[in-house]
């Protein structure tokens, strides 16, 4: 009944949705981006009072603040049932120079599922950086701020939707040289120079000696010239970027300054001027900005690693399982010292998404985290039978003496337990019906 209302007043709003934006009296689509305008829709149509409304707008903050830590590649197959309002916000880090790949799939592919990408630069204060569309296209950024990014996602109310998220990070730019293989690279940012007087400030890529150096985005040529260390060397300014890219000890250099190129143009031939006179013919590549030289790898590693394998069972996706002994929750798949929640035997959690071979579940309170998947068992097999007492009579809908009554048990008859969770036992009867008691 409650649900049949809800949707009544859902498709109310959308009416009154489009007819103030075809009034002109508000524009809810202006600058916004799709989680926003939902947001306005549910605002416009008085949605954000009501205890549904609202709880989907806390929701949306309170899983920022939340955010569970994960390691790139990540991989997960999710599920947001109808029947609650939630939202999920994955936290881990990125490093100038990354392009962040965000993929997401779902089912049924039609229902709304908002995707947003966030960089905190301020912990009280994330700033939104892009979002996918409606369609859930697959999102690519550039990472212009090694640090801490966010990625949160929420469906659209009394929806319900599997999804799977698959983000990984590969290089913003292309490579400089023929090889187009990290193995080429033979000397790295930071390794010692001159008995360690100083510190190598790029990479050396090596190669046959003449093969061509090339512009590995469109940009500018901004100057053409030979110094001590670099020998013959170029610079080229990536259009739209805030830095320069620099190639030293060419053999020759063909461009010219204040040339335009497209990625892939040759700039020059590879050789060993300058200081690497007495070296293997390589070519010196640097990254410059205003504050000086970063490590230049991010931008060009053509390595992308994959995500591991799902290999937790989608079939437990939505269910109520409890653990098989004392274990953890953890926040953080990167360290098993990061516990969210040390759980006893039995204590029930609901399995929310599946990663590798760990579930992102869910404890009663709201509590989220990860827990590997041969931690837990399904609940529906009874731990043993109990006898109701005169104080366990109520049934609650969830593990609070505040919460909704389901049903009442007599004195003295006998349930089945489930599971535990603080100073609650879930059971069920013999109608099958499933609450809380005290115990």
């Amino acid at each position: 009944m409650l649900k049949r209302h809800l949707l009544f007043i859902l498709a109310t709003f959308a009416i009154v949705a489009i007819y103030s934006c075809k009034s002109g009296s508000v524009n809810l689509f202006k600058a916004a981006n799709p989680h926003e305008q939902y947001r306005r829709k549910l605002e416009t149509a008085g949605l954000d009072k009501t205890a549904m409304g609202s709880a989907w707008i806390n929701s949306s903050l309170l899983s920022l603040q939340k955010a569970l830590t994960i390691g790139l590649p990540y991989r997960e197959t999710g599920f947001f049932g109808a029947d609650k309002v939630q939202a999920v916000t994955y936290k881990f880090t990125a490093t100038k120079g990354q392009k962040l790949t965000i993929a997401l799939a779902k089912k049924p592919a039609q229902t709304a599922l908002y995707l947003d990408l966030w960089y905190v630069s301020d912990v009280s204060n994330p700033k939104l950086i892009a979002s996918a569309d409606t369609l859930n296209r697959v999102l690519q950024h550039e990472i212009n701020d090694t640090g801490t990014y966010l990625i949160r996602l929420q469906p659209e109310l009394l929806q319900s939707v599997e999804y799977t998220l698959e983000i990984t990070t590969g290089p913003s730019l292309a490579f400089p040289t023929q090889s187009k293989s990290s193995k080429s690279i033979g000397s790295y940012w930071g390794d010692g120079r001159d008995n360690n007087a100083r510190k190598h400030e790029g990479v050396d890529i090596f190669g046959t000696f003449r093969s061509p150096v090339v512009a590995i985005a469109d940009g500018t040529v901004t100057r053409v010239n030979e110094n001590n260390l670099g020998g013959k060397v170029v610079w080229l300014r990536p259009k739209g970027r805030d830095y320069t890219l620099y190639y030293a000890h060419l053999d020759q250099q063909i461009a010219t300054e204040g040339q335009d190129v497209k990625t892939g143009d040759t700039l020059g031939l590879m050789g060993n001027t300058g200081n690497a006179k007495n070296t293997p013919t390589h070519l010196h590549f640097g990254i410059y900005t205003s504050a000086g030289a970063i490590n230049p790898l991010p931008f060009i590693d053509p390595v992308t690693k994959t995500p591991a394998n799902i290999t937790a069972s989608l079939m437990n996706l939505k269910r109520t399982l409890r653990t098989t002994g004392r274990t953890s929750l953890l926040s953080t798949l990167q360290s098993k010292s990061a516990a969210v929640s040390n759980l006893s035997p039995a204590t029930v959690l609901r399995i929310n998404g599946a990663t590798g071979n760990y579930y992102r579940a869910e404890l009663p309170d709201g509590s989220s985290g990860f827990i590997p998947i041969d931690g837990v068992v399904q609940s529906s097999k009874p731990l043993r039978k109990i006898k109701i007492n005169a104080q366990q009579q109520q049934v609650y809908n969830e593990p609070d003496t505040l919460a909704p009554v389901k049903l009442h048990l007599k004195t003295g008859e006998t349930v089945s337990l489930l599971g535990n969770f603080n100073n609650y036992q879930l059971v069920s009867n013999e109608q099958n019906e499933v609450g809380w008691i005290v115990k």
